[in-house]
């Protein structure tokens, strides 16, 4: 049988990223970053497409090279579809669509958020069908009911602001620099997480939200530098820790639930927040309790890359599961 060769391009925010993937082997998986955000404390669309248009060929030439094949041995081109920054996307989709058409070679668009779940198939071990997936990142906070590679629900998600965005907007009123979140970790491993108390927001059955959480931290440090304009350095270990203490236990009791409501015992976590060492931490500890079989990405694998694209455009490969070359790009993409 012949081997299926797949180039994955992924560029829905600020990283350009390529990787390819034999028989559904990810052998190689490039990134590069754009530090041109850091001054601007977030991510500016505008220069975000701009870097994605310099980076691009470089990026896919390398993860081609890298991979030890040619342009001729590609079966398949595959890229992030949506959802993301629309100028970002335009960029790698543009770019996947051209080189299918020169080629002559199937195109397969790919939902980003999927791609995030399906990131535990790129290396053993793999959990069992059908799992719970809670997956966490700058944009999205959803708990996935995954009954097959292809077939996936939805049954929470938040109704405001993501997990990630209360991590980097704290970040942000704490004066750190862009990207904040990895910060807040940092700083936390060094505090009490009991120091302060947060509310946790209280949202009907398996649904998060996180606009209120950050709008308690607001008005939390303004009361308290008011007094003391101190107050934030000399006590930053512990707002760390117990601010990202408040957002684990909303995650943590929410998969509680979801497992009990389900009856799966097999979960994983995924996206960029994935990442966060209390959030491991706490999933292994949880797990343990509830003899569940947890699954947790490798690092590389948590934020966004080319490797969950190219994983997922495998399976779907697999289907015969193509798209025509003027498929729209979607900025809000749902499953």
């Amino acid at each position: 049988m012949p081997e299926i060769v797949i180039l994955a391009i992924e560029s829905s925010c600020d990283d350009t990223s390529a990787a390819v993937c034999i028989d559904g082997k990810v052998v190689s998986n490039l990134t590069a970053n754009q530090k041109i955000h850091e001054q601007y404390g977030g991510v500016v669309p505008e220069l975000a497409g701009r870097e994605h248009t310099k980076n691009i060929i470089p990026v896919v030439a390398e993860a081609i090279k890298k991979a030890g094949i040619s342009k001729k041995d590609i079966n398949a081109v595959a890229f992030t579809r949506g959802p993301g920054l629309m100028g970002s996307l335009l960029v790698g989709g543009i770019f996947a669509k051209s080189f299918a058409q020169a080629l002559q070679i199937p195109l397969i668009d790919v939902n980003h958020m999927q791609a995030h779940v399906l990131a535990h198939f790129i290396d053993e071990p793999t959990p069992k069908l059908p799992f719970l997936c809670l997956t966490v990142s700058g944009g999205h906070t959803q708990i996935v009911l995954v009954k097959d590679y292809l077939d996936m629900q939805v049954i929470g998600e938040t109704i405001d602001d993501a997990a990630g965005e209360a991590f980097d907007k704290t970040a942000k009123m704490l004066n750190l620099p862009y990207p904040g979140g990895p910060l807040i970790d940092k700083y936390a491993q060094l505090g009490n997480p009991n120091a302060f108390k947060f509310t946790e927001p209280q949202i009907e059955h398996l649904n998060f939200s996180f606009s209120g959480l950050k709008t308690n931290i607001l008005y939390f440090l303004q009361k308290e530098t008011k007094s003391n304009p101190n107050f934030i350095s000399e006590r930053l270990n512990d707002i760390c820790a117990s601010v990202q203490h408040t957002i684990i236990s909303v995650l943590m009791k929410k998969i509680i639930k979801a497992a009990e409501e389900t009856g799966i015992n097999e979960i994983v976590i995924a996206g960029g927040v994935s990442a966060n060492s209390e959030l491991r931490k706490q999933l292994k500890i949880v797990g343990d309790k509830y003899q569940w079989n947890t699954y947790i990405p490798d690092f590389q694998y948590c934020t966004d890359n080319a490797g969950m694209i190219a994983i997922t455009a495998h399976f779907k490969y697999l289907k015969a599961d193509f798209c025509a070359l003027d498929i729209p790009i979607q900025a809000r993409l749902h499953f």
